[in-house]
């Protein structure tokens, strides 16, 4: 067991650090109370190779791993989880494409993520199935060599931003309950598509997220990615891959959290000293520190095991639940720490305090992690 990085993984460690701290952290306040979208730091993280760093080569991307992929957002979540989740959706669901799509397909629409203005989103979520995916009712037909689709989906990122949106829906609503759902590419220029920003998120508020609505949108055949049917488990193994990931979302939060304690407690002081000079203001941080830690260990397992080609389901539900649960529970004491000061937004962890509770609600609730690791370990 080797729980060293890598020279290049430091490499890009230090890349992503100083990219966060050189051009998130000055504007993240502001973005955030503005509900401003960074287009600018957009960009630039594109042009450095700091978004999508699992996709192949081949369709333009980086060519490294979810390890890396992990590292870089770690360092943009502990300077500004709204701007660090942006840039992490640029390619959310770009897993389909290097499962399940054609080569063709993958260089059409992810190349030119890294090589254009292209744009991204997966288009889950319904008014009416949420983590029920399987009531998913967005419903695609197939006319000739057309698939015409129908629908709503609400609380999706870059749905307003986005070129290009993969949706799920429904194809086969006879077939088995596990066999009726398809995933499509649609273009968002297509006629019959709609977007509608979603204003006064609790946190992440720079980040676009959106309610779509699929009014007669016609794509060709080839705009099928995968197997006809296939939908829900090509969900499943994205959602494998990207709740590795996802997981460094809420390590980067803590991790953030917890340094801003650090600062705090060293800098204040009561009854005449720092009070990080208490022993129960010091108990306080070391119980934060070994959350963090463990989270991103099995943070780094989870990744690890993907990037070997050896996934484990139950060990990247694991870090995505606790990494998520750590993040709500390190912040909230942090927050504490910086006593009515934390509770004003000119202080950061006021910020941050606000964007973790996300981290238990998207990419699976940890009530579906839960079920996942419990059906694993005692069956069904």
């Amino acid at each position: 067991m080797d729980f060293l990085l890598t020279k290049e993984q430091k490499y890009i460690q230090k890349a992503a650090r100083e990219f966060a701290i050189g051009e998130m952290a000055p504007v993240g306040r502001e973005f955030d109370l503005n509900e401003t979208y960074p287009e600018a730091i957009v960009e630039k993280a594109r042009k450095l190779d700091l978004i999508g760093l699992f996709i192949p080569e081949k369709f333009g991307g980086p060519g490294l791993g979810f390890l890396e992929q992990a590292i870089v957002l770690e360092e943009f979540w502990k300077v500004d989880p709204g701007i660090g989740q942006q840039l992490s959706s640029l390619s959310f669901g770009a897993e389909e494409f290097i499962l399940f799509g054609t080569e063709e397909q993958g260089k059409k629409y992810l190349d030119p993520i890294f090589t254009g203005d292209a744009v991204m989103g997966f288009a889950i979520t319904e008014p009416d199935a949420g983590s029920d995916t399987l009531s998913a009712s967005t419903a695609a037909v197939k006319q000739g060599n057309e698939w015409v689709i129908n629908g709503s989906k609400i609380m999706i990122g870059n749905g307003t931003r986005g070129t290009f949106m993969l949706i799920f829906a429904l194809t086969d609503p006879d077939a088995a309950r596990s066999k009726r759902h398809s995933i499509f590419i649609v273009e968002t220029d297509r006629q019959g598509y709609k977007a509608d920003p979603m204003h006064g998120k609790m946190g992440l508020r720079c980040s676009d997220t959106a309610a779509i609505y699929l009014n007669n949108v016609r794509v060709p055949e080839e705009n099928l990615l995968g197997t006809r049917g296939n939908g829900f488990h090509q969900l499943m193994a994205f959602f494998d891959r990207s709740r590795a990931y996802v997981s460094a979302h809420g390590v980067g939060l803590a991790q953030g959290a917890l340094n801003m304690a650090v600062k705090h407690v060293r800098d204040r002081k009561q009854f005449g000293k720092p009070i990080g000079s208490f022993q129960g203001v010091q108990f306080k941080i070391a119980d934060m520190a070994v959350k963090v830690e463990l989270a991103r260990n099995i943070m780094y397992k989870a990744a690890w095991l993907l990037d070997n080609g050896t996934p484990d389901t139950n060990v990247t539900a694991m870090a995505k639940m606790y990494s998520a649960r750590i993040a709500v529970e390190v912040v909230d004491e942090a927050l504490q720490l910086h006593g009515g000061y934390g509770y004003f937004n000119d202080y950061d962890i006021e910020r941050f305090y606000r964007a973790a509770k996300v981290l238990e609600i998207y990419e699976g609730a940890k009530e579906i992690e839960k079920m996942i690791i419990g059906r694993t370990i005692v069956g069904r």
